[in-house]
């Protein structure tokens, strides 16, 4: 408290207007006791010329100056005060401060004395003066004596100013000790007032500057039932209020953090300065920035995508929504496929913008896919009926009466109606693996007795074209936890492949073997192999490495894409290793049971 300022102020304020109007009092007090002294004098003078009046007034007429001297000089003593008597022209007759009559005589003419010409033309005067006979200053009094009603003479009674204004100095002296102690208690009332009144006012800007540092548990504690226990009371309410509303504020920054933080959506707010006030984890990643990142900085100089600066612009300028589709490079991705829309915020001048990016990269590219998807289609299914037509517009336009050729025709036209319907056949199995739709009977088989059963229903086509199909180093109790059906299917698809794509006279060999927790089987080849800028497609849907020896031999271009997608729904994988004109070995990894 002693350090506040506002107290010195309410301190030095009350003290400066005690002082002030202690000072005002006494000046007025002293003056207005100066003119009742000056006038209670002038009564006293008054009385003194009228009884010496009364007393001389036979001698003042005929002027029998000895006599004056003589009365003037008893009446002084007695009334102690200066008498002089004056005629009507101005002559001294007798003087009370001079000793004999010879003195009186040199004094000189008194007719233009202020009070003495008043009181020769009024019948009174008075005048406050230095007396020039007596060398001091004087407080006179003057009175006309008249006779019969005719002036007889002057008598004029005066008394030093010495002993006024030592009555005045007493007074004023009184005045100044009684203001000086009236001012030292008023000084400690106010003193104790002004901490009476500093300590609330003290405790309530402790608890302000408290709340300002985001405290808002300090009570004040003022037991006063004047104006500042009510603005306690109302201060200790609004900290209860903040605080209230500081913890709603906290948790519904807490469920926003939690709402944006759980979208898959990027959300990004810009200020009027187009300066980020808000981004979530999701916007940071979808446009490759830390959150860091965002702290003061301009959304150009955070995403440095000139269409994304643009888009926020229309959207100020329209003041309305805008979308648009943004092709951005972040982080580790190559490429991503942004659909952003921007809105402006209602009550917001200059409008303030919140952007929200959908990643929909897997939406485009599963577009294309399934553009590429038809294409294929078509594509695979316009080969075996155009053939199909052809040969039967062949028979229809007469071949069919031609027994050397109508056989042959009426085979083509088999064999491309089983590519038709092993192409149909795969894309059913292929769709209903990739929409979870195929249904798995899982139950624990032997990999080896699955293996040696597929060998043998290859070992047909694997003779026609004179490979070698056998298998090594399988052991025998290997089980895992998968559909035998699906499994035959991937290790026939594997082995139906590579006979394919070995020459004559090549070999197929099928190898089984444990790695820890996992079983591997090795479908190797000694085949045309493969490119190493097709192994990471192989196993796409119709993607084939030569088309035309693909469609030669038969293949429909999903079988890889069926093997993969069955290795995944068992928790495996496949891969691939190969040598152009060495061979190929696919390798599927299937966790033990």
């Amino acid at each position: 408290m002693w350090s506040s300022r506002l107290f010195w102020k309410l301190f030095g304020s009350y003290g400066f207007l005690s002082v002030g109007t202690t000072i005002l009092f006494v000046t007025v007090v002293s003056q207005w006791q100066q003119e009742q002294i000056v006038n209670q004098i002038k009564i006293r003078l008054h009385d003194a010329a009228v009884l010496v009046a009364s007393d001389i007034l036979d001698e003042l007429v005929l002027e029998r100056a000895e006599s004056l001297q003589t009365q003037l000089l008893r009446l002084r003593q007695k009334l102690d005060t200066r008498i002089t008597l004056v005629n009507l022209d101005g002559i001294v007759i007798a003087d009370s401060d001079r000793v004999s009559v010879s003195d009186v005589l040199q004094m000189e003419n008194h007719r233009e004395r202020p009070e003495l010409r008043a009181a020769r033309l009024q019948g009174q005067g008075t005048a406050q003066r230095r007396s020039s006979t007596l060398e001091k200053p004087m407080l006179y009094f003057a009175i006309r004596v008249d006779k019969n009603q005719e002036p007889a003479g002057l008598v004029r009674t005066a008394l030093p100013m010495t002993r006024v204004n030592q009555q005045i100095s007493s007074i004023t002296q009184v005045l100044w000790v009684a203001a000086i102690l009236v001012n030292l208690a008023v000084a400690g009332l106010t003193f104790f007032l002004s901490a009476h009144v500093m300590e609330p006012i003290a405790a309530l800007t402790k608890s302000a500057q408290a709340i300002a540092s985001g405290n808002y548990t300090s009570a004040l504690r003022v037991k006063r039932q004047d104006e500042l226990g009510t603005l306690a009371n109302s201060f200790n309410l609004m900290s209860e209020q903040f605080s209230a509303r500081e913890q709603q504020l906290r948790e519904s920054n807490q469920r926003l953090e939690a709402v944006l933080g759980g979208m898959a959506e990027g959300v990004i707010a810009v200020d009027e300065r187009d300066r980020v006030i808000l981004a979530n984890a999701a916007a940071a990643e979808l446009l490759g920035f830390t959150m860091a990142d965002v702290e003061s900085l301009s959304l150009l100089e955070v995403v440095r995508h000139h269409m994304l600066q643009q888009l926020v612009t229309d959207t100020r300028a329209t003041e309305s929504l805008q979308r648009a589709e943004l092709e951005v490079h972040s982080g580790s991705e190559n490429r991503r496929v942004l659909d952003v829309q921007s809105t402006p915020l209602p009550d917001t001048s200059p409008q303030r913008v919140i952007l929200v990016l959908h990643d929909v990269t897997d939406l485009r590219r599963l577009e294309s896919m399934r553009q590429e998807f038809v294409a294929n289609v078509s594509h695979e299914l316009k080969t075996p009926l155009s053939s199909i037509r052809a040969y039967a517009e062949t028979l229809s336009a007469g071949a069919v009466n031609d027994p050397e050729h109508r056989g042959t025709f009426l085979h083509r036209i088999e064999e491309q109606a089983d590519r038709l319907n092993n192409l149909i056949q795969d894309l059913l199995s292929l769709s209903r693996i990739e929409s979870g739709r195929q249904t798995y009977d899982i139950a624990t088989v032997n990999v080896a007795d699955i293996v040696t059963t597929c060998i043998a229903e290859n070992q047909g086509a694997a003779n026609l074209k004179r490979i070698h199909l056998s298998c090594s180093d399988i052991q025998q109790d290997l089980r895992i936890q998968a559909d035998e059906e699906g499994l035959a299917q991937i290790i026939n698809n594997l082995i139906g492949n590579a006979i394919k794509y070995t020459s004559e006279g090549g070999e197929v060999t099928v190898v089984l073997r444990q790695q820890e927790s996992t079983i591997c089987m090795d479908v190797r080849d000694t085949g045309i192999g493969i490119d190493e800028e097709h192994l990471t497609r192989v196993f796409e849907r119709f993607y084939r490495v030569d088309k035309a020896r693909s469609r030669e031999l038969g293949g429909t271009g999903l079988g890889l894409a069926i093997v993969k997608h069955l290795a995944q729904a068992f928790g495996g994988n496949v891969t691939v290793t190969s040598q152009p004109t060495k061979g190929s070995t696919f390798t599927v990894q299937l966790p033990v049971t």
